[in-house]
């Protein structure tokens, strides 16, 4: 069978730096997170802020492994980490508070992937 690799050299660049991470920190979250950056995009999800709203606490840190759409309305203050995020959903994250962050920031401020939930 044959495999294919990824084009996209953000993408490769970021499997690559998961599974550094988890190597360094010990930390299981990376692992997994670039196991599943692996799989074929059509896998990746599609999540709306009414989602995140309704399955989240304020203060809470997001890792979608996808992108973030703006359908829906944000009322507590979270943390979002994603690969993409539409311009309406970064304008109402920010407005309730929040932050919208790429996968290679939230690796970076938080090495061991403590307190971290995963939405799909």
């Amino acid at each position: 069978m044959k495999t294919l690799k990824k084009t996209n050299p953000r993408l490769v660049r970021l499997i690559g730096d998961l599974k550094g991470a988890s190597r360094e920190a010990d930390a299981a979250i990376w692992r997994d997170l670039a196991k599943r950056l692996e799989k074929p995009r059509r896998s990746y999800a599609a999540i709306n802020l009414s989602k995140i709203n309704r399955h989240t606490d304020a203060d809470e840190s997001i890792l979608v492994i996808g992108k973030v759409l703006g359908t829906g309305d944000l009322d507590h203050k979270v943390t979002v980490a994603a690969l993409s995020f539409s311009s309406q959903a970064v304008a109402k994250i920010e407005s309730a508070g929040g932050k919208c962050l790429k996968i290679e920031d939230l690796m970076k401020t938080n090495p061991s992937g403590t307190k971290v939930r995963i939405l799909r």
